[in-house]
């Protein structure tokens, strides 16, 4: 197949890009988008045979449900029953943005999108390419993150090309995107909101808000047999092409655990934040920036970055787990293969 290439970042005919990526869309065909989390990978979300197209791209499980993507308020209660009214005042606070309401499913969406659930996770994004091609399709989207499943999300559209050319119809190339983790999905269908996955929007930033916020305790289970509730809960995800290990305890453990494997003939990568690496002597680093924010926004294209034939082994810092730190050590969990401790 052949992959087209939509390039919104030079500003011109955008309009006339969004309008032919929406009828690609339409007729069933898989297309990759900016969001202002990541990346994801389209098709209608009440077409089943489309729906399909993204599991056989992405070589994704299908016991797995995916987020649809909608335009506004109003599309989001025509694919749910039963909304508490909490989720209104989320709606109020959070959307358009990087948030995800788990609902029960009024039957709208194919069964391939809910994984054969009840339910139904759905979401206003809040990246102006997104919202006008959902406009210009005027139907919900699926959309899981547009990378071969297993690998690190894609934050730019060469991540996405990369994977997937030759695999989908079309990519719409708006950019990097800004937040750089995934939303944060919460389970709506109780009485306290619970938090599946956590993500752009912080459990601080939900509780000011709507009081109470609970935590799936299946966050830390990733190889559960039990059916996931949302994207990013059951399998390993976000592994970069090399092993990579967790080092907590600092810069001067990260140093030491470096210089042991070196001595080893190790080839060893570090991924860290800027305050770290300048305590360090290492040949191969990639700054992931200051802030959590930064750290977030740079985490996927740090780790797509180490290669193969450039490391055997990658050194990751770890970050303490408030606001946006939590969803920043959930990835980073499920990537690693080791965690070594103080």
């Amino acid at each position: 197949m052949e992959t087209k290439r939509w390039n919104i970042v030079n500003g011109k005919n955008i309009e006339e890009k969004i309008q032919e990526a929406a009828a690609i869309l339409k007729t069933g065909e898989a297309v990759a988008f900016p969001t202002e989390t990541v990346y994801g990978l389209g098709a209608d979300a009440t077409n089943s045979a489309a729906v399909g197209k993204i599991f056989q791209a992405k070589g994704r499980p299908q016991d797995n449900p995916l987020i649809a993507h909608v335009a506004n308020k109003e599309q989001l209660y025509n694919l749910v029953t039963d909304v508490p009214d909490y989720v209104d005042k989320l709606i109020r606070s959070f959307s358009p943005g990087p948030i995800t309401y788990v609902l029960p499913s009024n039957g709208t969406c194919a069964e391939n999108v809910t994984a054969g659930l009840s339910t139904v996770g759905v979401r206003i994004p809040s990246h102006p390419v997104a919202l006008a091609l959902l406009k210009a399709c005027n139907i919900p989207i699926a959309a899981p993150s547009a990378n071969l499943s297993g690998k690190p999300s894609p934050t730019t559209a060469g991540h996405v090309w990369e994977d997937l050319n030759g695999k989908i119809a079309g990519v719409v190339d708006g950019g990097p995107t800004g937040v750089g983790v995934e939303s944060t999905v919460i389970d709506c269908t109780q009485d306290i909101p619970v938090i599946l996955r956590p993500g752009g929007i912080s459990k601080e930033e939900l509780e000011e808000v709507v009081g109470k916020v609970m935590i799936d305790p299946a966050l830390e289970h990733a190889e559960s047999k039990e059916k996931p509730k949302a994207p990013g809960m059951k399998y390993k995800h976000y592994a970069p092409e090399v092993p990579m290990w967790l080092i907590q305890g600092g810069s001067e453990r990260m140093q030491a655990v470096h210089d042991e494997l070196v001595a080893e003939g190790k080839r060893v990568g570090v991924l860290a934040n800027r305050n770290t690496l300048e305590k360090l002597n290492v040949s191969e680093a990639i700054s992931l920036g200051e802030s959590p924010e930064e750290v977030a926004a740079n985490l996927y294209d740090g780790l797509r970055r180490f290669r193969q034939e450039d490391v055997d082994i990658i050194l990751c810092d770890t970050y303490q787990e408030i606001g946006i730190g939590q969803a920043i050590m959930n990835r980073l969990r499920k990537a690693a293969s080791r965690y070594v401790e103080r």
